[in-house]
Parts: structure tokens; C-alpha cells; sequence
């Protein structure tokens, strides 16, 4: 039996940045804290433009897989 495994390194496109302009940017990818409970209440958190990581409705992002190169270096600016 083949289990899923779960990426610790999570990545999303804000498709949406109403109310929040200051803190996210359409079209930008932004590394995605994985969260269980704020799964469970639509929401997503992300490192947003201040460097910390807050909860944001999910339907503002788009959930991506980027290949191990780009992983590497997004994850060194963040």
C-alpha cells in the first residue's frame, strides 16, 4: 500500500489581494505554512511581505508544485 507523502516545502500564487495590498501581491508565489487547523477553516498561511506568517482565506491562493531548482531558491529568499 503506497502512502502519500506530504511536502514540507508548500509554495502558492495570491490570485487575489483585496484588503490586504500591503501585505500580499497578485501573481507572487509565497511559501505556505503547512497548518491543519487553518485547513479546516479555509484558511491558508502563508510568509506574507512582512516576513511573518499569517492565515489568509485559502480561495486567495492557488496551491502550485515547483520543481527542486526553484524550490531552492525561494526558499533562499525567503
Amino acid at each position: 500500500m503506497k502512502t502519500e507523502q506530504v511536502r514540507s516545502n508548500q509554495f502558492a500564487v495570491c490570485l487575489n489581494n483585496e484588503g490586504y495590498k500591503a501585505s500580499l501581491e497578485v501573481g507572487k508565489i509565497y511559501r505556505v505554512i503547512v497548518d491543519e487547523e487553518a485547513s479546516k477553516n479555509g484558511l491558508v498561511r502563508v510568509i506574507d511581505e512582512s516576513g511573518e506568517d499569517y492565515a489568509f482565506s485559502a480561495n486567495r491562493f492557488y496551491t502550485i508544485e515547483v520543481p527542486k531548482p526553484v524550490e531552492e531558491v525561494l526558499l533562499a529568499a525567503c
